[in-house]
């Protein structure tokens, strides 16, 4: 991947991994990014995953011909961008390590040792002088560890963003940058939204014409796209008017309610309208959705007098990302007792700015004419609201 005269790109594609941090399907794998600036002093941008040293040091020997790097600037000491790190010090003994005083000491909790004879230690606003060009640091805590720091190139006018911008999938497949970079924001950063617009708060003030992450691809292009993408990502706000409905069904009649709720929107004239079985989807695509979407309906059946696991499961993960801005509607079903509107209500309490449906559908077992009114009341009111 060619970025600039000076500036290389020497990450790898990881295709042997199946599930991302331990829970996010990757089908199409992952890239780990890491950068070498080639100026009169040398800086390497991170690391990558453990199981890629080698590759990694062979792409630095290449650009560098020769020479031995200055600095190793480590932006983010979550495994998959530093455990490399021992592994390249020793390589290269003379190397001052570059990083914020909370990566340092994970340094030591990781490896044994914080380098205190070889390192420097940048907080916000320090700089970095190469030459020609010129690292300006920038605290981005909890984006999405607390010792992370950014970095921005004054010369090439380039943003090192660590995991922010960062998208799921190697970079030797296309495929759309959209639906990755949300599931990957939403299910690793999601959570600290309020940091993440402090952030973009900061890099509004700079001339970025290019964005370097540690995961995905070099973004050189409609930069205002992306960034305009990741300011409503962190806001919370939906990306389009629509309405996921969400449900979990044993022997079919709560999905027989959901999909005839679908049917009925459409009827009325609903483009966007999305149905997703929880007990077979991916559960993070469908968090995904629910934050793209304007409406969610949740869908359950009554399971020891709450709800099917897979849909709590569901709503733990839209909870632990602060979910909010919604307008959210209830089916559930019970052959004797039908309690789950209660419990999935209970645990949206924690969420913030949600609207409630008036009609919310009730089944006892199997849809009936009173049932069926029921959806035709709660699609009504969707489409009206």
């Amino acid at each position: 991947m060619y970025i600039s005269k000076n500036v290389k790109y020497i990450g790898v594609n990881d295709h042997s991994v199946d599930l991302f941090e331990g829970q996010y399907v990757v089908p199409n794998g992952m890239s780990y990014n890491s950068y070498v600036i080639i100026d009169e002093k040398i800086a390497v941008m991170d690391t990558v995953d453990a199981n890629f040293g080698d590759e990694w040091l062979a792409n630095l020997d290449k650009e560098l011909e020769g020479r031995k790097p200055d600095y190793l600037v480590v932006q983010h000491m979550e495994p998959d961008h530093s455990a490399n790190v021992t592994l390249f010090m020793d390589k290269y003994p003379e190397t001052i390590v570059v990083a914020s005083t909370k990566a340092f000491i994970m340094m030591k909790n990781f490896f044994g040792t914080d380098y205190a004879d070889r390192r420097l230690v940048v907080n916000e606003g320090d700089t970095l002088n190469l030459g020609e060009h010129t690292l300006n640091f920038v605290g981005a805590p909890m984006v999405h560890w607390p010792e992370v720091i950014v970095s921005y190139e004054s010369t090439e006018k380039i943003l090192f963003s660590a995991d922010a911008f960062g998208k799921f999938g190697a970079l030797d497949i296309e495929e759309d940058w959209d639906c990755e970079a949300r599931r990957y924001y939403i299910g690793i950063v999601g959570k600290y939204g309020l940091q993440v617009q402090a952030l973009l708060k900061k890099a509004s003030s700079l001339d970025i014409q290019m964005i370097c992450p540690l995961h995905g691809p070099v973004l050189k292009e409609n930069l205002a796209r992306y960034i305009e993408l990741y300011s409503i990502w962190a806001s919370y706000e939906p990306e389009k008017r629509g309405t996921l409905i969400a449900y979990a069904s044993v022997y079919g009649h709560t999905k027989e309610a959901a999909e005839l709720l679908a049917s009925k929107l459409r009827e009325k004239g609903c483009k966007e309208v999305l149905v997703r079985d929880l007990c077979r989807c991916d559960i993070p695509e469908a968090v995904e959705d629910a934050f793209q979407f304007s409406k969610i309906v949740l869908a359950s059946v009554t399971y020891n007098s709450s709800m099917f696991p897979p849909m709590k499961t569901f709503i733990n993960h839209l909870t632990e990302r602060n979910f909010r801005y919604r307008t959210v509607g209830f089916i559930e079903n019970g052959s004797w007792a039908a309690t789950a509107t209660k419990s999935m209500q209970k645990l949206l309490e924690e969420c913030k700015n949600l609207t409630y449906c008036e009609n919310n559908v009730k089944i006892m077992s199997a849809l009936n004419d009173e049932s069926r009114a029921q959806i035709e009341a709660l699609a009504n009111e969707l489409v009206n609201n």
